[in-house]
């Protein structure tokens, strides 16, 4: 498998068990994630929060039927920037064993695009201090680290 035959398309509700395993497969998510059988329902009802909003953009990578990669598009409206519009990556993952394949890269090229397209001046992410490896992958697509990122959770 490599990056040219992958398909990224709109998730499904079916894909959220694959989803949840990808965002729970590190050492941050596993202490937040809980990939149980059946999954509990809190990940289903985010699922249908996030399909109902035009401003969320749930998408996975595909290959041969097996979900492989996702990532999470939010478009934010603002004042700032004379009005401009910013495009919000987040939970940007590919399977373990699909990694260094360009699928990565793929996703997050379509974001950059669809963010575009959709009127972005900017697209901007978080990510975590210890994902070093992350990081360099970001800085290669372009992505400066130009902000100091802080989270309180309730």
């Amino acid at each position: 498998m490599n990056a040219e035959s992958v398909s990224i398309r709109r998730a499904r509700r079916d894909d959220v068990p694959a989803i949840v395993a990808m965002l729970a497969d590190d050492h941050l998510g596993r202490a937040r994630e809980r990939v149980e059988d059946p999954l509990p329902a809190a990940y289903y009802d985010a699922f249908a929060r996030v399909e109902r909003d035009p401003n969320l953009a749930l998408v996975v990578a595909e290959s041969e039927g097996r979900v492989v990669g996702c990532l999470q598009l939010a478009i934010l409206p603002g004042i700032s920037s004379q009005g401009g519009v910013r495009g919000l990556l987040e939970d940007v993952r590919v399977a373990t064993d699909c990694r260094s394949r360009g699928i990565g890269e793929r996703l997050v090229q379509w974001a950059m695009a669809e963010a575009k397209a959709r009127g972005c001046n900017l697209v901007e992410l978080l990510t975590h201090a210890s994902r070093v490896d992350a990081q360099r992958f970001y800085k290669r697509l372009g992505f400066a680290a130009s902000h100091v990122g802080m989270t309180v959770r309730f």
